[in-house]
């Protein structure tokens, strides 16, 4: 059975994710400049320990759903619900990671893992030991002392997945977070974080512009049309698991990359 005819399955539970009828408008840069109107009646649920992509092009609101998901901003319209409650802020039970992993400089990977629980007041031995038992999880267990300047590219996105998942968050939210890789560390990244889902089977929701990436990691893909972002399609990756590169070169896995290029280019 698949992930997908696994979230199926499990449909009588409650959705991890609800965006009903959600509307998004910004203002212009300048007070002759019109608004812009990011989002218009967007509507998605996401099932518990479901792998979303969100696949569109620039400027259809992919990152605006992930800033609402995450608390740091407010729909205009309609509801963002996560475990059926509505989103108000940020909180420990909602991880972003960012194309570029956010680590404090001056602190060393192990403190930067436990900022977290330490500006919570929630730092203690047990909190530490995972820390410590989540760098050695993601091969960082040598590099707890050193600092972000210190580290590979492919690293620091380790930390940063190390610092989230501190946290235990039951969704995680990543808005392009292998953008800025070059191709072999991004495929590295890719294989890390199935291996991550696969044990833990936190939902996520994953922001992306590469069709093979979203076939590649999703349960399935939503394709947003351009501006104001809506629901344009969503296609169900009803490939076995686990995947991996090679899997990229089945028919089926072309068959379904040139169904999501479809949706992408179909406007109407």
């Amino acid at each position: 059975m698949t992930t997908t005819q696994q979230a199926r399955a499990g449909a009588g539970t409650r959705p991890a994710v609800e965006i009903i009828g959600v509307r998004k408008q910004f203002a212009g840069r300048s007070r002759r400049a019109p608004a812009r109107l990011a989002l218009d009646g967007f509507d998605l649920t996401v099932a518990p320990g479901e792998f979303l992509c969100l696949l569109g092009p620039s400027g259809c609101g992919k990152s605006t759903l992930l800033n609402m998901l995450a608390g740091f901003s407010h729909p205009d319209g309609g509801e963002v619900l996560v475990d059926e409650r509505p989103v108000t802020g940020p909180g420990p039970d909602r991880g972003v990671l960012f194309q570029t992993p956010m680590l404090f400089p001056w602190l060393s990977v192990l403190d930067n893992v436990l900022y977290g629980p330490r500006a919570r007041h929630e730092l203690d031995a047990e909190t530490r030991g995972r820390a410590v038992e989540l760098l050695e999880t993601v091969g960082l267990g040598d590099a707890r002392d050193a600092y972000p300047h210190e580290l590979s590219g492919g690293m620091r996105h380790r930390a940063a997945f190390a610092r989230v998942l501190v946290n235990r968050p039951r969704l995680l939210l990543m808005d392009e977070p292998f953008g800025a890789l070059d191709a072999i560390t991004r495929v590295a990244m890719q294989r890390f974080l199935l291996d991550l889902w696969q044990r833990d089977r936190i939902t996520i929701v994953f922001v992306t512009h590469d069709v093979e990436e979203a076939a590649l990691l999703g349960d399935r893909v939503c394709v947003m049309s351009g501006s104001p972002g809506r629901t344009r399609a969503v296609i169900d990756i009803d490939l076995p698991r686990p995947r991996g590169i090679a899997d990229t070169e089945t028919l089926e896995f072309v068959r379904l990359k040139r169904q999501i290029r479809e949706a992408l280019d179909n406007e109407h």
